[in-house]
């Protein structure tokens, strides 16, 4: 439900079992067992358009966006009114970028596909009548899968690896209308073991390629005006400062791929609103800061500024079952690219979300 207001406010509202993911302190806030399950697909569109100028002859690319599934699970589990427990099982990161094998940019990429799949159990207490405390560790497999052209054929670059995280949380129930919810996760950093192989050559190699996922922190604000009627809000800093390099190390020897990004900040604000007993409505709106510049973006992570609108829907089927969805729509901004192999930007740059779920209380 959290994707209908763009994110804001989720480590504060804690009213369905996906608190366990967002903040496992807001756990504390459920009563006996609660299952969500959700489940859509994954939209995008992406079309480069070269510069005049740009080195390398090539065609744009064509649409390299496609679809992939979303599928998740929550659940919370209360052993007493104070002590809860919970788990997530969901796809935490993805992208899957697909050009033409003889577009301009080929020697920076050609496909890449990157996908993950992570269990993060938790465990939440409430201290006191406003102050709670939760956290957990996540297990995540992620397989890494890239091409691209070399003067001498094609690269392949494929591995897997299992990481490992936790995370952290509180939630200040300031008064029964106003809550406060702080969540932070840790970098989890994948070490993708698999191949190199150059083809048509014929020469395959054993790699390992590290890519870190950044450690965050978010601070979220719920508060209702009246039954009907209430705002989220949410501040979210990325520490993607971290990804200076893309590190790919081989029995022949190692390279370091400057990244050089950046932290970035997210702003998201949102509406609840009820118009009647068993519905609620949402809307959202989020911006994201840029990670990286011109002239260090690539075209495996076309990723600018990013405005996020949403909207969405919540059906209360009755005293043990809501359902509802949601949609999304992500603008990540031109991506201008600018360095040596490749120039130009990005005239679509769009993702969608549509999805729904399904919270059961038992």
């Amino acid at each position: 439900p959290s994707t209908g207001v763009a994110g804001a406010g989720a480590t504060a509202v804690a009213s369905d079992a996906s608190t366990a993911f967002h903040n496992p302190a807001g756990m504390t806030r459920l009563k006996g067992t609660q299952l969500m399950l959700t489940g859509g697909v994954i939209g995008s569109s992406i079309e480069f358009d070269p510069a005049p100028n740009t080195p390398i002859p090539g065609g744009d690319g064509g649409d390299a966006g496609g679809f992939a599934p979303l599928l998740g699970s929550f659940v919370v589990h209360s052993v007493t009114d104070n002590l809860k427990l919970g788990a997530s099982l969901l796809s935490f990161s993805g992208g899957v970028f697909d050009y033409d094998d003889d577009w301009t940019g080929r020697f920076l990429n050609q496909e890449v596909k990157l996908t993950s799949i992570a269990f993060t159990p938790t465990v939440a207490y409430r201290l006191n009548k406003w102050l709670s405390f939760g956290g957990g560790f996540t297990v995540m497999y992620a397989k890494l899968d890239m091409k691209l052209a070399t003067p001498i054929g094609q690269v392949e670059i494929d591995g897997d690896d299992f990481a490992y995280g936790f995370n952290v949380g509180t939630l200040i129930e300031l008064t029964e209308q106003t809550r406060l919810g702080i969540a932070y996760f840790s970098e989890i950093e994948p070490n993708f073991s698999g191949d190199v192989d150059i083809n048509p050559v014929g020469i395959s190699v054993s790699t390992e390629t590290t890519f870190p996922l950044a450690q965050y922190v978010k601070v979220g604000l719920y508060h209702e005006f009246n039954d009907q009627f209430a705002v989220l809000g949410t501040v979210h800093w990325e520490d993607w400062s971290s990804l200076e390099n893309i590190n790919i190390s081989t029995g022949r020897g190692s390279v370091a791929i400057p990244r050089n990004w950046i932290d970035t900040w997210k702003f998201a604000g949102g509406v609840h609103f009820r118009p009647s007993k068993p519905w609620l409505l949402q809307t959202g709106f989020a911006y994201d800061t840029s990670p990286v510049g011109a002239s260090d973006r690539t075209p495996d992570m076309p990723v600018d500024r990013q405005l996020r609108y949403a909207v969405g829907t919540q059906y209360q089927w009755s005293e043990k079952l809501s359902v509802g969805g949601v949609f999304e729509y992500l603008d990540y901004g031109k991506a201008e690219i600018n360095n040596a192999l490749l120039q130009g930007e990005y005239s679509k740059n769009d993702i969608f979300f549509i999805a729904v779920n399904a919270n059961w209380k038992f």
